[in-house]
């Protein structure tokens, strides 16, 4: 289990996907007995991170008959710091595991202050962000200078996950000089100064679902239509008024040069721009033999449409319920849209019928857009942007329906949020077996979610928080000692 534990954190779990997957499924097909806290929360935690149930009952016998944890683990720190982690992977219903964490942190934080290097480090990150909700990617960063000072680490596998990373980060430093080049030239033609230079963010975000060398195209891809979504986000949001955008979208729904005439003079190089930019997709996506572009339009189209849908409510002054308010800004974020994309660029290396689920909007889906919505919408309250087409978040929405204060709002959001990720955790038990990769898939952009708007800001709009991260993801290779002849 260890192993697994340290393959997966290494950042290498994609070179022994069949290895681990046997592993794990002969693990649990067996009787496992262990008195270690440590060994049984990771046993836990792998298990049900891979889709395969077990029940918190194995926690029981960490308890004593009064139902409290039992003194001797109080002082046990690593035992502590997993079954925090552990727990974290709970489903709805799961009162004791949400016992467990609010006792595993509440121990931490008190032994924290005498924690040396690395179990300090681990902890300090665990109660900032909790393992199973890591930015992979990240993690391994973290993990591989930590692994080399445990006790009876293995050279070889850290000497693979270091090369193995710094290859994939040639890789990716090319990618992103063609994203930057795609986007300069589709940003600097439209000339709409307004909107966000957000290309290496964007390609942040597809990176968080694919980082894998064979997943170049898909990766790309998101990237690129992550960059496209943000043209329509700021010119419905910031800019465009009412019947600007009316046109605009009216034009993206008929998706035809002859639409030119509906679009407001200067949108009209953006509108053949968009045109443009998808019969590109198109082409590419024909001579990689994925899907037909068509899904990926209409989705696109639908995003639009729901840009103007939030536009025409802020112009009516109109107000629906907070329920309502949340679907369509859960809709807005483009997450259900671009899900279905990813299973188009993925084509047949997804398994079948994952394009047919994604369409579906399963609750995996929308729990990340509404994760990633409300987190936004926390950070972004405190630093609202008040233009003249601003739509009201659903922090302001909760606050005027339910005549509460912003902090009061906030812990109704962050409530809402943990439902979220208990229905992300959910869905790796609800599908079949041949799903899991693409549910993971959408989990993953999931764990990107913290690195954009956790601590209460939105990196992406302010992305001097990100420049640290991607210095360390694509521009710093991990250094590899040369061993002494």
């Amino acid at each position: 289990m260890k192993l697994v534990d340290a393959v997966q954190r290494l950042g290498i779990e994609h070179l022994f996907e069949v290895q681990i997957a046997t592993s794990l499924s002969d693990i649990h097909g067996s009787e496992f007995n262990s008195s270690s806290l440590q060994e049984v929360a990771i046993w836990f935690r792998l298990l049900r991170e891979h889709g395969l149930w077990v029940s918190p009952d194995v926690f029981k016998k960490f308890r004593g008959e009064d139902g409290t944890f039992n003194e001797y683990i109080k002082n046990d720190p690593k035992g502590l710091l997993c079954l925090y982690n552990a727990a974290y992977v709970f489903v709805h219903g799961e009162p004791e595991l949400e016992e467990a964490i609010s006792f595993a942190r509440h121990r931490l934080e008190s032994l924290a202050p005498s924690l040396r290097s690395p179990l300090a480090e681990q902890v300090q990150r665990a109660l900032h962000v909790p393992l199973p909700r890591t930015y992979r990617r990240l993690e391994a960063l973290h993990y591989m200078p930590e692994y080399e000072q445990e006790e009876g680490h293995n050279p070889v596998l850290l000497e693979l996950a270091k090369l193995d990373f710094n290859i994939l980060q040639r890789v990716h430093l090319k990618e992103l000089k063609a994203i930057s080049e795609w986007w300069n030239d589709l940003y600097g033609s439209v000339e709409l100064g307004f909107v966000r230079d957000r290309a290496v963010e964007s390609y942040l975000w597809g990176y968080s679902l694919f980082y894998e060398e064979d997943c170049s195209l898909t990766r790309m891809f998101f990237a690129k239509l992550t960059a496209v979504h943000t043209f329509l986000d700021d010119i419905s949001d910031n800019h465009a008024t009412l019947e600007e955008y009316q046109k605009l979208d009216a034009a993206i729904q008929r998706w035809d040069e002859s639409a030119i005439s509906l679009v407001p003079e200067y949108l009209k190089k953006l509108y053949i721009k968009l045109l443009s930019c998808f019969k590109e997709f198109d082409d590419e996506l024909a001579r990689n033999r994925r899907y037909p572009i068509d899904h990926m339009k209409t989705q696109f189209q639908k995003q639009s449409n729901f840009y103007f849908q939030e536009a025409e409510w802020a112009h009516q002054n109109h107000k629906p319920s907070f329920k309502d308010k949340l679907h369509l800004s859960t809709m807005s974020t483009g997450v259900p849209q671009l899900c279905v994309s990813m299973m188009v660029c993925k084509g047949d290396k997804m398994p079948k019928g994952a394009l047919k689920w994604a369409l579906g909007h399963p609750d995996v889906v929308m729990a990340s857009a509404k994760i990633g919505r409300l987190m936004n919408d926390i950070a972004s309250s405190s630093k609202r942007r008040k233009n003249k087409a601003d739509v009201a978040c659903c922090v302001e929405w909760y606050m005027s329906e339910n005549k509460v204060t912003q902090e009061v709002a906030f812990a109704a959001m962050d409530s809402l949020i943990e439902d979220e990720w208990k229905s992300t955790n959910q869905a790796r038990f609800e599908h079949p077996r041949e799903l899991l990769p693409a549910v993971q898939r959408v989990i993953n952009y999931t764990l990107a979610i913290p690195v954009y708007y956790g601590g209460r800001k939105d990196a992406f709009t302010f992305s001097s928080h990100l420049d640290h991260i991607i210095k360390s993801l694509f521009a710093t290779p991990i250094p590899i000692p040369i061993p002494i002849q």
